[in-house]
């Protein structure tokens, strides 16, 4: 816990306040939410009907063109999961560069985010254990510190993987004429926010371990680097995700979802 323990002595965050600044994120991510939800549910749900204005209206109509008899499609809802949205087989047939590049970063963020919610399950549980008094009786593995070591291989392998997606991404934006003319601010904003999470992450973790990552700057340092990453993380990869053009990682599953994977 307090390796999270802020820039200074004038300036030390406890992980309570952490936690009201993840809860803070998690609660403007669920007001875009709900905004986005309205928003989608304001158009007619058939011929005729009055437009709705419901932040229900969209659920029931998704409900629906799931249904077996509400589609021309007969894909499976299962097979849309696995192959349209996991496995993004639309993207692999268009350009198999821009699907690495998808993929890559889908499962480097998808992996590194629950590892970080595996983290702070176990850091929570162990916390309300000492209060408690159980916290002698779990699992070895349950211990924050065993855990985090449990974590740190796949930690790595994964951070890696979502690097190499973000260098394909800059490469394109960079180097890939048609790329490059279509890019506007938007997509530069979250190319340059999601590189700064992953390196700041590789940094703060660089200098607590002494390798290459930290530049050789002083262990002293990985306190404020690993509280910048973690606030960075939080509002860009959850309080911004409802406001940002990464709507589309929660719109587009549902679109493909609603026409069973049709084009």
């Amino acid at each position: 816990m307090e390796y999270f323990a802020g820039v200074s002595e004038a300036l030390r965050l406890t992980f309570v306040q952490i936690m009201i600044i993840s809860i803070l994120s998690v609660g403007i991510f669920v007001i875009g939410m709900y905004i986005n939800l309205k928003k989608w549910g304001m158009g007619s749900t058939g011929y005729g009907q009055t437009p709705s204005k419901s932040i229900l209206a969209f659920p029931k109509m998704l409900m629906y063109q799931m249904s077996q008899h509400a589609h021309v499609h007969n894909q499976s809802i299962l097979t849309t999961f696995v192959l349209d949205i996991l496995f993004q087989r639309r993207i692999l047939r268009r350009s198999p560069l821009r699907w690495f590049m998808h993929i890559t970063i889908f499962v480097g963020w998808m992996t590194l985010f629950a590892m970080s919610g595996a983290m702070f399950f176990v850091e929570m549980t162990y916390m309300i254990g000492e209060k408690v008094g159980y916290a002698e009786s779990l699992p070895w593995f349950m211990i924050p510190e065993t855990f985090r070591e449990l974590l740190s291989v796949p930690n790595d392998i994964f951070s890696y993987i979502l690097l190499i997606g973000i260098i394909i991404a800059i490469y394109r934006r960079l180097f890939v004429a048609k790329t490059r003319e279509s890019t506007i601010a938007y997509d530069s904003i979250l190319l340059i926010g999601l590189t700064i999470i992953t390196v700041t992450g590789f940094i703060a973790d660089g200098i607590r371990n002494g390798t290459f990552w930290g530049m050789g700057l002083h262990n002293e340092l990985a306190p404020p680097a690993a509280l910048f990453h973690v606030i960075i993380s939080l509002l860009f990869c959850i309080a911004y995700i409802p406001f940002s053009k990464y709507i589309h990682i929660i719109a587009i599953p549902l679109a493909l979802l609603a026409n069973k994977g049709g084009e």
